[in-house]
């Protein structure tokens, strides 16, 4: 199944006056829950959705743990977790606190086969948002 996208017309930030170009914005066809990913791999081998579940479970638990402990989660050709922060800088180390850091943003570093197989992945152009995906944008925005 192709990567679906669309055009948006954007200006460059730091250049306000250049003139504005059409950029490629991938269009979502919908989600799929932890419960759909453990039936599908439940499909392919001989492991019960009940116990993906519990290993899935398992993992949400422990890589949190792990970058928390200042750990890098490497999953091998899947990629890699690590964690990045965000904030205000100070002028001097002495009058940098911790206070200053706003954000703890979650990093994914896709392995190399991972990403090759993204880069081969089908595109295909629409003109118009799809129904469902204008529906996901009303509820999102209802729901803040």
């Amino acid at each position: 199944m192709p990567i679906e996208y669309s055009l948006a017309e954007r200006g460059n930030p730091a250049k306000p006056t250049d003139a504005k170009k059409f950029y490629a914005v991938a269009r979502s066809q919908g989600d799929t829950s932890v419960r759909d990913m453990a039936g599908r791999i439940n499909e392919m081998s001989t492991v019960s959705t009940v116990d993906v579940m519990a290993v899935l479970e398992a993992f949400f638990q422990t890589v949190p743990r792990e970058l928390a402990a200042g750990r890098i989660v490497r999953f091998g050709d899947f990629g890699s977790f690590s964690v990045s922060l965000q904030g205000e800088g100070a002028a001097s180390e002495k009058e940098f606190s911790a206070a200053l850091i706003d954000n703890v943003k979650v990093v994914f570093r896709p392995g190399k086969l991972f990403a090759s197989a993204m880069q081969g992945a089908e595109l295909k152009r629409v003109s118009e948002p799809s129904a469902a995906s204008v529906a996901r944008a009303v509820a999102r925005k209802q729901a803040k």
